[in-house]
């Protein structure tokens, strides 16, 4: 049985686990998003964004070096290693946690294995930049309900006057 064993497996032993997520990890800090399966997905997020926190910690030149030798011993790339810590951190340093999204994609059609994209969140320009302002101005108009009912039954009678004003003045220019 495996009572309160929340390692997910993937059907592989320890060896082959560790090999899989390694690699995966180095793809996805070189390339910035990977599609996968989605069990692989969750299991890589597990992985890879406690050795991301790791980058973020300045302390010593000594403890700077440990971070490198301990990532290293997980990743097993010199180049992805360099690229975690020179392009990937400074990206990160303000924020908390959360480094990666996982969109599900559908099925595969071969093994109907459920598929996904990881990918760094701070390097989706798109998808980021059109978040961020959308939540900006939710955050600015909030009030209470009782104001905005005031203010929507003071605009619109006078959006109503503008209206009935705007079809006459019309007619008369095209008489």
């Amino acid at each position: 049985m495996r009572h309160g064993d929340k390692i997910n497996n993937l059907g592989r032993k320890k060896a082959h686990r560790e090999a899989l997520l390694a690699n995966l990890s180095c793809q996805l800090i070189m390339h910035k998003r990977i599609v996968t399966t989605l069990a692989k997905a969750k299991a890589l997020r597990t992985h890879l964004e406690p050795l991301i926190t790791k980058t973020k910690k300045n302390a010593s030149q000594e403890q700077i070096m440990h971070n490198h030798r301990v990532v290293f011993s997980y990743l097993g790339d010199k180049t992805a290693v360099k690229e975690l810590f020179t392009v990937v951190a400074p990206k990160v340093a303000t924020r908390p946690g959360g480094y990666t999204r996982i969109i599900k994609l559908g099925i595969r059609p071969g093994d109907n294995a459920e598929k996904a994209m990881i990918e760094l969140v701070d390097f989706n320009e798109i998808y980021g930049n059109s978040v961020a302002k959308a939540a900006e101005p939710a955050k600015k108009t909030r009030r209470s309900s009782a104001g905005k009912k005031k203010a929507t039954t003071e605009v619109a009678p006078a959006a109503a006057a503008e209206e009935a004003v705007t079809p006459t003045e019309e007619a008369k220019t095209e008489e």
